[in-house]
């Protein structure tokens, strides 16, 4: 007996040499050699030159560590948005630039002379500039290498530095503007100041972490007041900073506060507010003692206290003394107490002890009221030598120091002065982000820029031609800041808020973020007392206390500066930069350093306006950093923008959030819940890193884990394997074998239709910066809509047809039509995939990364038509499926499935891949087994099929045509 025939060598199955396993981690690093090889980024730029352009200005990370995980997804983002709109046929470029001055590289250097028993001090400034610069160079070149391997494509060749001498001196011209425009003071202000670092702090450079702290009750006693009875009494306040009360140099009372003097069981009369009086009872441990006609019910001592209190204003012209007065001197002298509107009921005793020194509202009240600092802390947090209490003591912020039993308490406590001391007072404090040791308000001399003095009317308008040119008679030196003119135009913080009007947020809350930050902050503080950084360059009169702003002798240090960096700013130049005009024995040299704020908030000025970056220009369409940057890159390039040129540097603000661990919490070395993205791309790829980062909604805090990366994974797998079968099933493809529009069938030009529908949607998600949208839409199209859906239905043509077949033709078009759109949609995300899958088609071809976006033809669908086909051939697979499982059916080829009579028409069987389909009077979908045989090449149940085996009409013709040779 003859064996039947094999036929499963006539069937077309797709034919590639494209891999089902990725093995990323092996092939990205030879696919990134080649394009640094063959210059991609510098190739992409040329086929893009003259074209509009799309600046997205990066955000220098910080050079002094490996790449984190938020390193990571701010680049990807950062990449995405210039592969997209180089993919949109703009000329995107991305220059990539590193912030390299400031106390985070200055401290790793000072942590490495400890080591090795090393003082700083001893060290010549310029040596130790030089470690500091080496050390920076050292992690700009680690983290370049990593950044590269997430397969950024950026001009890694010439990034920018902010330790280059050409960005250093850029930086000084900045500065010197701010000052020829007479928006610099200096003056003595409470500012952030780290005890252990030894400088001040700009508010970006702080976080919040809850601690424990000693809270006291402190007496002061009233030596004068209007009101007779309060003589002898004493005044209470409460604070959790004991430190502050050797500063200490008035009381604050509320003039709309209710107090009471209660006369207590240890016999003296203490003045409280009226509200807290029970709680400072309860912390004190006092009681109340009787007094004529008092109440013993609660409510009616209620109404007897109520009768008994007066208001805060009552208390003007009251003088009270400092527990240690018996120091003489400095505390001998009187404390006034003073009308303070901060003042509340909300904890304490309703009276605020004053130390300008050490807060804001203190420096504001007392200054008010002719009362100046007296500078008794150090930058070390220790009181100064000869100060007359606690000299040579501290530091400050030690608890122990600060613990009822640490030698301020008991020094009040002996003076007579401490009422009530504990060590339990939880609540927010704020540290240093570097150092994570707790920083405090200290009064020193330091530089501002103000926030609510008037602008020249040509940075109002808009524009800062001709800046260094400003007359330097507007110049205040020490001044403070200017009253704000009627109806506060024209201040740098109204220009501020009106460019933050007009410009584009994502997520548009970013906008309300910013503003608020803006339209409360106090004036910028640029000084810092460190060694690494640009100096502030500025020589101030001796005499008169003002800077000199003589534009020649500006001149002269920006190209000193620019010609050989911050070392130019010395003792041994200063009197050339002063030139004959000047002596040097008349002015002050300015040592302090810049705040590196100003630094990164300058990046606009020598990146895209310097012309060393020709493709660059002015102003940026794009920031793009983490939402912590509202207080920190965003603020400080709008204020430095809009006080040289009048405007944000940037049109529009794109932020992303955090990223937490799996279970949502975040990430921490001590926790040891942090995911390094180097080992992530050792483990599963960049490809994959990417899709995660650009799949998460990544304006929130979203997470990352093995799991979700798992996920991940399974995603990517079936993207790979929708170019895989593309590739296979294009094996061969040629442009003789296409078919126009018109000529295909019904489903063919509703996948056209669809295409159509997703170029729409990717567009505007680019538009939107919605890459989440993007990758969703993506990854849905190629799952449900071709894999589930049209690669399904036609495999059987595919597969079957005559290769001359109009039906097949017409199915490879599309392919090749898909094929060109989807390797396009894919490279900014897949761009390592994206290479691999376009040299396997066209391995003679150029990087798939100098295409440009798909052109896709415009098919008019009936989207209600097939939504009704779709819906119904889900179904007629959700009854087929029990029949299968229970082997009545091998697959729904064997099925015979009836159908509604009003189902809209078409080839039904085809759609739903079974052997017939039949339309019944009823509204229920049915399936049976056919009773036909199966064809023994496309294995279809038809009624022309005499045997199990046979060939049908359609098989029998293909195969005589490759028995005749007719096909290869």
């Amino acid at each position: 007996m003859t064996e039947p025939r094999d036929f499963r060598p006539t069937v077309f199955l797709p034919k590639t040499d494209f891999p089902m396993k990725a093995g990323l981690p092996q092939k990205e690093p030879g696919i990134l050699a080649r394009w640094q090889a063959e210059d991609i980024y510098r190739k992409v730029r040329e086929s893009r030159k003259g074209r509009e352009k799309f600046i997205l200005h990066d955000g220098p990370p910080y050079a002094n560590g490996d790449m984190h995980i938020g390193h990571a997804l701010n680049h990807i983002l950062k990449d995405m948005v210039c592969r997209t709109q180089n993919l949109l046929g703009k000329d995107a470029p991305y220059v990539p630039g590193w912030d390299c001055h400031g106390l985070p590289i200055e401290w790793k250097v000072e942590e490495e002379y400890r080591k090795k028993k090393k003082n700083k001090d001893e060290v010549p400034p310029k040596e130790f500039r030089a470690e500091c610069r080496a050390y920076a160079q050292k992690w700009v070149d680690v983290q370049r290498e990593q950044l590269k391997r997430l397969g950024i494509n950026g001009d890694w060749d010439n990034p920018y530095l902010t330790m280059d001498s050409q960005a250093e001196g850029t930086i000084v011209r900045e500065l010197l503007k701010f000052a020829e425009s007479g928006q610099l003071y200096r003056g003595a202000k409470p500012v952030m100041w780290s005890p252990v670092e030894k400088t001040a702090l700009a508010e970006a450079e702080v976080e919040y972490e809850d601690i424990v702290s000693t809270q006291i009750d402190v007496a002061f006693e009233i030596v004068e007041s209007p009101i007779a009875e309060l003589v002898g009494a004493r005044a209470v306040i409460w604070t959790t900073t004991p430190w502050t009360i050797p500063v200490n140099q008035a009381l604050a009372y509320g003039p709309d506060v209710a107090y009471w003097l209660a006369n207590t069981t240890d016999g003296r009369k203490y003045l409280v507010a009226f509200d807290l009086l029970e709680a400072f009872l309860n912390r004190t441990g006092l009681g109340l003692l009787d007094e004529p006609g008092m109440p013993k019910d609660g409510e009616g001592l209620l109404r007897y206290g109520l009768s008994k209190t007066f208001n805060g204003s009552d208390l003007a012209g009251t003088i009270a003394r400092h527990p240690m007065h018996a120091l003489g001197g400095f505390f001998a002298k009187p404390r006034p107490m003073l009308p303070g509107d901060f003042v509340t009921t909300d904890s304490g005793t309703g009276l605020v002890h004053m130390a300008p020194d050490h807060g804001e509202d203190d420096f504001a009240l007392c200054k008010a009221h002719g009362i100046e600092p007296v500078f008794a802390v150090l930058g070390d947090g220790k009181y100064r030598e000869d100060w007359g209490w606690l000299g040579g003591q501290g530091s400050v912020i030690n608890p122990k120091f600060n613990a009822p039993d640490g030698p301020i308490c008991s020094d009040l406590r002996e003076a007579g002065g401490l009422l009530a001391a504990s060590a339990d007072y939880k609540h927010s404090y704020p540290h240093s982000w570097r150092s994570k040791a707790k920083v405090i308000y200290r009064c020193t001399p330091q530089w501002f820029v103000p926030m609510d003095r008037e602008l020249p009317s040509r940075l109002r308008e808009g524009s800062g031609e001709g800046l260094l040119a400003a007359p330097s008679a507007a110049v205040e030196g020490t001044s403070p800041p200017l009253t704000p003119p009627a109806g506060g135009r024209g201040t740098l913080r109204d220009v501020a808020l009106n460019a933050i009007a007009q410009t584009r947020f994502v997520p548009e809350k970013g906008r309300n973020r910013i503003g608020a930050m803006v339209e409360g902050r106090p004036d910028w503080v640029l000084s810092r007392q460190r060694a690494w950084g640009v100096p502030i360059t500025l020589f101030v009169d001796r005499k008169s206390g003002q800077y000199l702003a003589d534009p020649e002798v500006n001149a002269r240090i920006v190209a000193a500066v620019m010609a050989g960096g911050v070392d130019a700013w010395d003792e041994e130049h200063a009197q050339e930069y002063l030139g004959d005009t000047y002596k040097l024995d008349d002015y002050e040299r300015v040592t302090d350093i810049l705040d590196v704020w100003f630094d990164s908030g300058s990046t606009h000025a020598f990146v895209l306006e310097s012309g060393r970056w020709p493709d660059l220009s002015w102003p940026a369409n794009l920031y793009l950093e983490g939402s912590d940057q509202h207080r920190g890159w965003f603020q400080s390039s709008l204020l430095e923008s809009c006080a040289t040129r009048g405007r944000a540097p940037y049109d529009a603000v794109l932020t992303h959030g955090f990223t937490m661990d799996q279970k949502g919490m975040k990430m921490s070395k001590s926790l040891g819940n942090t995911i390094s993205p180097i080992d992530l791309m050792r483990d599963y790829g960049a490809d994959i890193l990417r899709l995660w980062a650009l799949s998460v909604d990544f304006t929130e805090d979203h997470r990352i884990g093995k799991e979700i990366l798992q996920g991940v994974a399974d995603q990517y797998r079936k993207l790979r394997n929708t170019y895989r079968y593309l590739l296979g099933a294009l094996e061969g493809f040629s442009e003789a074998e296409r078919v126009g529009v018109e000529e295909m069938p019904e489903l063919e030009q509703y996948m056209l239709g669809l295409l159509g529908k997703l170029d729409a949607t990717l567009r505007q998600a680019v538009d939107d910066f919605d890459f989440n949208t993007y990758v969703r839409a993506l990854t849905e199209f190629c799952n449900e809509d071709l894999s589930a859906f049209f690669f399904d239905i036609r495999k059987d043509s595919l597969y079957c047809d005559a290769v001359t077949d109009p039906k097949r033709r017409a199915y490879r078009t599309v392919l090749d039509t898909l094929f060109h759109a989807l390797v396009r949609y894919g490279a900014p995300v897949l761009v390592f995939t994206s290479e691999e899958v376009w040299a396997s088609r066209y391995p003679d071809g150029d990087s798939v990364h100098l295409l440009e976006w798909p052109q896709v033809p415009v098919v008019a669908v009936d989207e209600a038509r097939w939504s009704e086909l779709r819906a119904l051939r889900q179904t007629v697979n959700e009854a087929i499926e029990p029949l299968r499982r229970e082997k009545v059916l091998g697959s729904g080829l064997e099925a015979v499935v009836t159908v509604p009579a009003d189902a809209p028409q078409a080839d039904l069987a085809e759609l739903f891949i079974t052997a017939t389909v039949n339309r019944g009077q009823g509204s229920d979908v049915t399936v049976e087994r056919s009773t036909d045989h199966k064809c023994g090449r496309c294995w279809r149940l038809l009624p022309e099929v005499s045997e199990d085996g046979d060939l049908c009409a359609r098989c029998d013709d293909v195969v005589a045509q490759i028995d005749a040779g007719a096909v290869a």
